[in-house]
């Protein structure tokens, strides 16, 4: 395979303007609020996850646009209630004014709303699955979001503020905030692909590696959010010690952090070649989340 990084983003990207509402008779702001938050940037690193997993069991990109798709509508949701004042209060996201800032925060916790339900709603309407394969992915997406996942991990997240937290503790929350939309990118890739299905041990070692890839990017959200300005991040540098939540920066410093991020990729990398399967993208992917400047 394998689609370069740049143009499978743009495939993405435009995969995301199809799906979201453009209008609405009732709810034009809502409507607003999702597009802003979807379309106005981003990494898209777990819709190129997804589709990178399809690919890897020789299944075109397209198969998996509408996981991709799923995904980033939680993600995007997610940081529109992230940034509420009752929770982080930042009023700036991929360089632009954070949702509720632009559209008031009613529309803006409606149109996160609307994004979760959007996503399901979008494995549900794909037309090359079988109805248990997507019954098997709203779970999936569904246990990731929920309270057992980034939902419970930001929960614990917000309790945590002004607590310093272990290693071990420190892992669990990031693993639930941020590693199971990772690791759940990855499965949705994988059971969309029409080509060739996953056996049991493979989607075992995707699933690992979305674990290991999920942490090394959270472990780089802490050094990066010390170490770039406000411009490049897109979002307010230095908010973690201004919130008093525990990093892994805080406990081991930024050197040690670093060398952390890497090692979890390399363990990444290693299970990938436990698969058997073409991993090209993923592995580029992989490298990226620890090379990355924002």
């Amino acid at each position: 395979m394998t689609t370069d990084v740049d143009t499978a983003r743009a495939l993405i990207v435009s995969a995301l303007d199809r799906t979201l509402p453009s209008t609405s008779e009732i709810a034009q702001p809502i409507v607003d609020v999702m597009r802003h938050a979807v379309l106005g940037g981003g990494k898209r690193l777990r819709p190129l996850l997804a589709v990178a997993a399809c690919e890897a069991l020789s299944s075109p990109l397209e198969d998996a646009l509408p996981a991709a798709c799923a995904v980033e509508f939680i993600h995007a949701y997610s940081l529109i209630h992230d940034d509420l004042p009752a929770m982080d209060d930042d009023d700036m996201r991929h360089g632009l004014p954070s949702a509720h800032v632009a559209f008031g925060e009613a529309n803006a916790i409606l149109g996160g709303d609307s994004l979760h339900s959007l996503a399901f709603q979008t494995i549900a309407a794909h037309a090359q699955l079988d109805a248990v394969t997507k019954l098997r992915m709203i779970e999936l997406l569904a246990q990731a979001a929920g309270w057992a996942g980034m939902a419970g991990g930001q929960c614990l997240d917000i309790a945590s503020e002004g607590q310093a937290l272990s290693l071990g503790q420190l892992q669990l929350m990031h693993g639930a905030k941020t590693g199971a939309l990772i690791r759940v990118s990855v499965q949705l890739g994988a059971l969309s692909a029409t080509a060739n299905q996953a056996s049991e041990e493979q989607f075992l070692l995707l699933s690992e590696f979305g674990d290991r890839v999920g942490l090394a990017f959270q472990v780089m959200d802490d050094v990066l959010d010390v170490t770039q300005t406000t411009e490049k991040l897109g979002k307010p540098a230095g908010s973690d010690d201004e919130l008093e939540k525990s990093t892994f920066v805080q406990l081991m410093g930024v050197d040690q952090a670093r060398e952390m991020a890497q090692n979890l990729v390399s363990e990444a990398l290693a299970l990938l070649t436990r698969t058997r399967l073409d991993t090209t993208s993923l592995e580029a992917l992989a490298r990226l989340v620890i090379e990355r400047d924002h």
